[in-house]
């Protein structure tokens, strides 16, 4: 498979990979996928290196033709996947005939789903990496989303593959609970600059996601915090899982497409392991803060990372003896 087309866009369909990390101390936003972990699980089950570029499906799915054979995989939110007018599983590699028409329909849970294909999607990379940044224009195609008639380079793969990768699934224990509510966190440097009370009731409450959210930041609404003084500062350092604290007291939850720096109070930050949930909430869901300390946040992702370095090991095994 050469090519994939792109029949219908659908709301919002990106191309992404794990964005540009290495760039943040110039200024440039990481970008990337909003749940990387979703990403990561499609590209391995597929049989590509987990940080490879898939398309990223926000709420209202697309419709894609494939030219040739080859191999996907759906993970991350449940949109309601059909090939062919047949519903597919999720989190499983499919087997794909050229001519194959894909489409998604009503959304059961989360907000984004991706699609991984084997041998990665074969665009040029801007600064390292292949993903979409809109605001910025660069990246994917042409650093804008997906468009009717589109035609998607697919990288080159080994056919042995296919039949190696063919049916394999991620076991139910690693599938993420995007119902879950709860969202952990770690007190931020200005956590003392506001009121004792306001600051019970964030651990408390749940907020509600707002229609004001996208891949730049996730607006709450619920009890407002009150600041000992004022909301702003200094400008500095800001990266996705940030919890900024404005004015008005709503939190913000800065996503992949966040600027680097900032000028609102943080109170703290979303934990590495709990983005991928809070990417997968949509408008009217609901969030309830947990503090952690950043010992266990540094335990949580560091079992993350155990796990999903023995499911991707498993495909460079698989390497090796499709090169013998």
């Amino acid at each position: 498979m050469e090519y994939i087309k792109c029949l219908k866009p659908g709301l919002l369909t990106t191309i992404q990979d794990l964005g540009r990390p290495s760039y943040q101390s110039f200024g440039v936003s990481v970008s990337g996928a909003m749940d990387p972990l979703s990403l990561k699980l499609a590209n391995i089950i597929v049989g590509n290196p987990p940080d490879y570029a898939a398309l990223e499906i926000t709420l209202l799915g697309p419709e894609i033709l494939f030219e040739g054979e080859g191999i996907i995989a759906i993970t991350g939110a449940d949109l309601s996947p059909t090939l062919n007018g047949k519903a597919i599983p999720m989190w499983k590699a499919i087997h794909i005939e050229g001519g194959a028409v894909l489409k998604f329909g009503k959304g059961k849970n989360g907000c984004r789903s991706y699609l991984a294909i084997l041998g990665g999607i074969n665009v040029p990379e801007v600064m390292g990496s292949k993903s979409t940044f809109i605001r910025g224009r660069y990246g994917g195609m042409e650093g804008r989303a997906l468009q009717s008639n589109d035609y998607i380079p697919i990288g080159p793969f080994n056919p042995k593959w296919m039949n190696l990768v063919k049916n394999r699934r991620i076991s139910d224990c690693y599938i993420p609970n995007f119902s879950n509510d709860v969202v952990r966190f770690v007190w931020g440097p200005h956590n003392r600059e506001f009121e004792g009370e306001s600051k019970e009731l964030f651990v408390k409450r749940l907020y509600q996601v707002t229609n004001q959210s996208d891949r730049m930041g996730y607006r709450l609404d619920g009890d407002p915090l009150v600041h000992k003084k004022s909301a702003d500062i200094l400008s500095e350092f800001a990266a996705p899982g940030t919890i900024q604290v404005p004015a008005n007291g709503k939190p913000i939850i800065l996503m992949a497409d966040c600027q680097m720096s900032g000028g609102y109070t943080k109170i703290g930050m979303v934990i590495g392991t709990d983005i991928p949930l809070v990417a997968q909430k949509k408008p009217g869901d609901t969030i309830k803060f947990h503090p952690i300390s950043i010992l266990q946040a540094q335990e949580e992702w560091k079992r993350q990372m155990k796990w999903l370095s023995i499911l991707a090991a498993n495909n460079l095994r698989l390497n090796r003896k499709t090169a013998i």
